[in-house]
């Protein structure tokens, strides 16, 4: 076999055999690299999930809403793969000033009975009344027990300072803290995090979307909590694609993380 392949070989042009050592020299790369590449998260591709997952996390959970259609939240609550179960699920319920999302109380309480922690967010309109934003929320979200923080989403940003718009963000997170009793989680991106998060608002769980980067070294903070790594998973019971989080610390310090 080995004779008849150098044959084939010698048989090869010149440009034949450079292309030959190009595509050789690319596998071996590849070997190499897939053998000595550092993989501290654990990085691991579920067949059924379409996505990576990063195994060194064992608290998984999504986010949704109504552009997630109408869920079979049995079927979400029944997904195991690869011991990779649907921990948590964070629920839109409202944004700016005016918005209700039309599937959240279905979501709500489909989430309660499955027996998934489940947390409510609003999306922020950093141009829009802060106090507005504040009575939307208020009134469609009606916390339990066991249940996360509200969530702010602050993934916009407006033609006003900084100065104004962390201003009303701070408005927004102390008078719904005073409202639940416990400090909301702040979901955002790294622009957004490094722009009005970091060095002000520090004290509160963080949620991070980042989709580029195998491990989150670039944030410095003690309270990061949840890292939404992917919005393009797939799960059994949702059409269409949904984003998936992770939660990054203890068992212990996620059910501590509740109204």
């Amino acid at each position: 076999m080995l004779k008849k392949l150098l044959q084939l070989y010698f048989r090869l042009s010149f440009r034949s055999k450079r292309f030959f050592w190009l595509i050789f020299i690319l596998i071996i790369a590849y070997i190499l690299w897939q053998l000595f590449h550092p993989n501290p998260n654990k990085w691991t591709k579920i067949g059924e999930f379409g996505i990576k997952v990063p195994l060194k996390y064992e608290i998984h959970g999504i986010d949704v809403s109504h552009h997630n259609g109408n869920i079979d939240w049995d079927k979400v609550s029944e997904v195991d793969e690869d011991n990779v179960k649907i921990n948590f699920a964070f629920i839109k319920a409202s944004e700016g000033t005016s918005i209700k999302d039309k599937d959240f109380e279905k979501n709500w309480k489909e989430t309660k009975r499955v027996n998934i922690k489940r947390g409510a967010y609003h999306y922020y309109i950093p141009w829009r009344d802060p106090e507005s934003q504040i009575a939307i929320f208020t009134k469609m979200v009606h916390l339990q027990q066991g249940d996360f923080p509200p969530v702010l989403d602050i993934e916009e940003n407006a033609k006003r300072s900084d100065k104004l718009i962390i201003a009303d963000i701070g408005i927004w997170l102390r008078k719904i803290e005073n409202h639940y009793g416990v400090k909301p989680i702040i979901y955002t991106n790294q622009n957004y995090f490094n722009k009005f998060i970091k060095g002000n608002f520090e004290s509160y769980p963080l949620w991070i979307a980042d989709y580029s980067k195998e491990n989150l070294t670039l944030y410095d903070t003690e309270n990061l909590h949840i890292w939404q790594y992917s919005k393009k998973g797939n799960l059994p019971g949702i059409k269409g694609l949904v984003d998936f989080n992770s939660y990054l610390k203890s068992e212990g310090q996620f059910e501590m993380l509740s109204k």
